[in-house]
């Protein structure tokens, strides 16, 4: 059994990564989506607890204060990052999530990068570029999930 968490800022593909990977087949949970995080700060601890102790493989993906609690319970944390002018490009493309439209969220997505993406950087054992092809980065994932088994 393996849960792999991909992390990182808004706009560095994480969404797009975590389709792919769904469409191979696997397990993924978007924690952005469903109400999995609690006003979009914190994981709703027991609900993630209880997903993480079912059998299987999945790739969860998302960026909150407290899933460093978590760390221990994932086999691989992939930090995804991606140059800050290329994730606010992507973020004014993107039709399936509003954040990161207004100037105030621009300026919040500057801000975390500088002060939250160092934090993730120390937290994570594995850093992909959100510049890779989508294929590539799903090739890499699939190969951890399958180092685990």
């Amino acid at each position: 059994m393996a849960n792999i968490l991909i992390t990182g800022m808004s706009g560095t593909g994480k969404s797009t990564l975590l389709a792919e990977l769904a469409g191979r087949g696997y397990e993924t949970v978007d924690t952005d989506l469903d109400g999995w995080a609690i006003n979009n700060a914190l994981w709703d601890e027991e609900r993630m607890s209880n997903l993480l102790d079912r059998p299987g493989d999945r790739i969860i993906s998302g960026t909150v204060e407290n899933q460093g609690k978590f760390y221990d319970r994932f086999s691989h944390v992939i930090l995804l990052s991606a140059p800050l002018d290329t994730m606010l490009e992507r973020i004014a493309k993107r039709t399936d999530n509003p954040y990161g439209k207004s100037e105030e969220q621009q300026a919040e997505i500057r801000h975390y990068t500088e002060t939250v993406e160092p934090l993730l950087r120390k937290g994570t054992d594995l850093e992909l570029s959100g510049l890779l092809p989508v294929k590539e980065l799903a090739d890499t994932v699939e190969e951890l999930l399958n180092s685990e088994n």
